[in-house]
């Protein structure tokens, strides 16, 4: 595996004479989980389309362990596991039946399609019909499937939606275990806390193009706004820029006085941060 499993370099995909991906340069290293996301339209699932093979670029190179999506795409596909972000399952199959059809394409024994059952809690479903299934067993289904032959990259698209908490908190312990392992992990979402969670480092896309790279700590640091908001004894509200002098000898002033009945710092919002980056609201 070479120090980078994705290698991204100008990359663009053109729909008539739309841009949808403009120059897309990015690498990601083997063993992290990768966060790509921005606004609406950005270009963050067309990207996975053609890491996916669903779609050729316009220009660019895209690599994956060293091969070139669309030179060796051969060498390519048994490389990954992809979690869509519409399920395609064969609905009239039961769990355990889909999954065994894919271990035949995989070439991987049958009972491989009972250990991945397990791992995403559906072992008690496994021999239920698909049609019968909920949004999220659907979707954990899915996962099951990527993981089927432990391919050393993951691609997901929204892979906690229509997830209860406590299967989204199953599916990023499973991924997190696959980093762990050595896998590399790229996914979408429009969950910040699940960006905040789970990422070890975040792309931010807007029109086609990378407009932020780093952790989402440093993210956080670069981008939280430091402002205090103060209640006042006689209930006024104020808030101060404690990145200014101005702002804390204020701040210091009025705490010191007694007149804080209560002192809050403002919390990050990437919501926010993407109005910043890209000018655009996050959906």
């Amino acid at each position: 595996m070479p120090s980078h499993a994705i290698r991204i370099a100008g990359l663009r995909v053109v729909f008539g004479s739309f841009p949808a991906v403009d120059g897309l340069d990015l690498d990601i290293r083997a063993g992290e989980l990768f966060g790509l996301i921005g606004p609406n339209g950005a270009g963050k699932s067309t990207t996975l389309r053609v890491l996916t093979g669903q779609r050729r670029p316009t220009a660019g190179a895209v690599t994956v362990c060293g091969y070139d999506v669309a030179r060796e795409w051969a060498a390519v596909r048994p490389l990954f596991g992809y979690v869509p972000d519409r399920d395609n399952h064969f609905a009239e199959f039961t769990g355990r039946k889909n999954l065994r059809f894919f271990a035949r394409l995989y070439g991987v024994p049958p009972r491989r399609a009972d250990e991945v059952l397990d791992l995403v809690e559906l072992d008690g479903a496994a021999d239920v019909a698909v049609a019968g299934y909920s949004l999220g067993m659907r979707k954990k289904l899915l996962l099951a499937r990527a993981v089927l032959h432990d391919p050393p990259v993951l691609y997901l698209d929204e892979p906690t939606a229509n997830l209860d908490p406590r299967s989204a908190a199953l599916v990023r312990r499973i991924l997190r275990d696959r980093v762990n392992a050595g896998a590399t992990v790229v996914l979408t979402t429009h969950d910040m806390d699940e960006v905040d969670a789970a990422c070890d480092r975040v792309g931010v896309v807007c029109r086609g193009k990378l407009v932020a790279l780093d952790s989402p700590a440093a993210l956080k640091q670069a981008h939280t706004e430091r402002v205090v908001d103060v209640v006042r004894a006689d209930g006024r509200r104020e808030a101060f820029a404690v990145d200014t002098d101005r702002g804390r000898r204020g701040l210091a002033e009025l705490v010191a006085a007694g007149r804080a009945a209560s002192v809050h710092t403002r919390e990050f919002d990437f919501r926010a941060t993407f109005l910043r980056l890209t000018g655009q609201a996050f959906e």
